[in-house]
């Protein structure tokens, strides 16, 4: 395996009313192609911060991001959205799927932003639907979908671009116990049969036993 992401010297503070509020104090993580790792800590730490950091969401008080090699923070806007669009996908613990459109659509919205061709792009996420379970469901509104159908959904459109590493804040945190486990076996899977990165930030220790990988944050910082 070769590095595809690290994380150097990653800091992040916010000012308050009562002062500078540090969130990050320095955080390394260098994170390999097929690994499957998990972070896992106490609320308020910074996973998430972190996590969105490491998929450009969000910028750094100070350090850097690089993938293969790149550092992502010197790339202008356009060229971060882009880069983002194309290399990273996001799986949050609640879903952010667009109410007026249907599962298929939904899956089909980061290609679109990125204008691939229609057709092929929803031959993709047809295929992709059917191998997560959901070819009967394509032409429902979040709606009318189950917590955990409609989860699998973002599942769906976080791979539709066959992103590099999938970036993932408490995926199963907003689902029962059953369909959380069922989740996280998928995710699992893709990553077996794919060879999909995954980043996995979660307070279930049973699931982050099972990542390659486990990392614990506390106090803004990684250990382990």
């Amino acid at each position: 395996m070769k590095n595809l992401l690290e994380a150097r010297g990653i800091e992040k503070s916010f000012r308050t009313d009562a002062g500078e509020l540090r969130i990050l104090k320095g955080v390394d993580l260098l994170l390999q192609g097929g690994e499957v790792v998990g972070i896992v800590g106490a609320s308020g730490v910074g996973k998430s911060t972190f996590l969105h950091i490491l998929g450009a969401l969000d910028e750094p008080t100070a350090g850097k991001i690089f993938y293969e090699g790149n550092d992502i923070f010197s790339l202008d806007s356009s060229s971060l959205a882009s880069f983002r669009n194309r290399t990273i996908g996001f799986v949050f613990q609640f879903h952010h799927l667009l109410p007026e459109f249907t599962a298929l659509e939904n899956v089909m919205m980061p290609g679109l932003i990125a204008a691939q061709d229609f057709d092929e792009l929803q031959s993709r996420a047809e295929q992709l639907l059917a191998d997560l379970g959901l070819s009967g469901r394509r032409d429902h509104r979040p709606g009318q979908l189950s917590g955990g159908e409609q989860q699998r959904v973002a599942v769906a459109r976080a791979l539709i671009l066959n992103p590099k590493v999938v970036l993932a804040d408490e995926p199963t945190g907003n689902l029962d116990t059953a369909t959380g486990e069922e989740l996280f076996q998928l995710l699992l899977r893709i990553h077996e049969e794919r060879g999909t990165t995954f980043v996995i930030v979660t307070h279930n220790e049973s699931l982050s036993k099972r990542c390659h990988r486990i990392v614990q944050m506390e106090d803004g910082r990684l250990k382990g």
